[in-house]
């Protein structure tokens, strides 16, 4: 027995109301139901629902598709376009810090408030900023590639802001720092050293550093070409929990020709002789685990006693000292492989303090 618009007497006696809350990814139609001892009270529930979807397919859109299934559905288009290592990074974020919250809800439903739950959510895992900032990146791709495909009207995304972090300045070696560490490194056993004073007078990342092959050096010229990366990044199949990736350089920038001094020089002619491998720092003819050479960096770190530093820094150091020894930002930026000056500025801006009282001395000089 039917009354009204899609309202129906149930043979168990009961009322059942129901509307349209969108398309499904197959086309079809996805209702949804209210139920009520009573024709009235099925009325009663059923028209704000009516109106209220009416308004969320004219404003946001008609797709019912779970942003879970189509971020697993744009996972699938991205994995055929980006680097293996970009994918897997896509993948574990969204997996790990997307769908679990908000993975159910429905394209059309996502709202703004939806972006803010996240994020609290976020807060609560204790994320830093700029990794919220990152996933938010890549949830806001995944999104955009919807309302392209006419799933969305807008991404609902787009204006969220981020809690504000107060920026920490990052930890460079102190030059008796960085001489001690040297010590230590130029005399620990075998090659566990080198890779310190490399990344000290070169600024090479961990990644870059384990992917540095013999062919990538240049003994004529003093160089040394940064191509490749090799990296222990996070999967979220299940079955594995991470997986290492040998890969070209993320961007154009690092993709960089990096010179090298008399000491590099002077201890890869040495470790050169003694190698048999591809690699500058191998394993059974392998990229050496970069987890590995952390664990050498810590040793030499203990032994030197120094506290509280990571590998990373000690291209924070290099960049450091090159704005000491009034190194002209442009080239900086280059040596690091950044995308661009402004980043190398706004991450080094507190190293440059002393030559910004220079600058004040230069110009009390001219004015008198």
């Amino acid at each position: 027995m039917r009354r009204g618009e899609n309202i129906y007497k149930r043979k168990d006696g009961r009322w059942e109301g129901r509307y349209q809350k969108g398309r499904k990814a197959n086309g079809q139609v996805k209702y949804g139901y209210v139920y009520g001892g009573s024709l009235q009270e099925v009325r009663m529930k059923l028209y704000p629902l009516k109106i209220r979807y009416q308004t969320i397919q004219s404003i946001q859109g008609n797709s019912c598709i779970p942003l879970e299934e189509w971020g697993s559905q744009w996972l699938s288009r991205m994995q055929r376009k980006v680097k293996p290592s970009t994918y897997a990074n896509y993948q574990y974020k969204l997996t790990k810090y997307v769908f679990p919250f908000i993975g159910n809800q429905l394209l059309n439903e996502l709202t703004s408030e939806s972006g803010k739950e996240l994020i609290q959510q976020w807060s609560r895992y204790g994320l830093k900023r700029s990794t919220m900032k990152v996933i938010l990146q890549i949830l806001c791709q995944c999104l955009n590639q919807a309302k392209k495909l006419d799933y969305l009207k807008e991404n609902p995304f787009t204006s969220i802001e981020l809690p504000k972090e107060r920026k920490q300045k990052i930890r460079s070696l102190t030059q008796k720092e960085q001489q001690h560490l040297e010590k230590v490194a130029i005399n620990a056993s075998g090659s566990h050293g080198i890779p310190t004073i490399l990344a000290l007078y070169t600024g090479l990342r961990i990644g870059e550093i384990a992917a540095l092959r013999w062919s990538d050096i240049d003994f004529d010229r003093n160089l040394m070409t940064v191509s490749h990366t090799y990296q222990r990044l996070a999967l979220s199949d299940g079955a594995h929990k991470t997986q290492l990736i040998y890969d070209t350089a993320k961007t154009d920038a690092a993709a960089r020709i990096v010179p090298f001094g008399k000491k590099v020089r002077k201890l890869l002619r040495r470790l050169k002789k003694a190698s048999n491998s591809l690699y500058v720092f191998s394993r059974k003819n392998r990229p050496i685990e970069p987890r590995l050479l952390t664990y050498h960096f810590h040793r030499l770190c203990e032994k030197a006693e120094i506290k509280d530093i990571h590998f990373h820094q000690l291209r924070h150091t290099f960049a450091t000292r090159c704005l000491e020894a009034q190194g002209d930002i442009l080239s900086v930026s280059a040596l690091l492989g950044h995308t661009s000056t402004q980043l190398t500025l706004d991450t080094y801006a507190d190293s440059m303090l002393e030559q910004r009282v220079q600058v004040i001395y230069q110009m009390e000089k001219i004015l008198k």
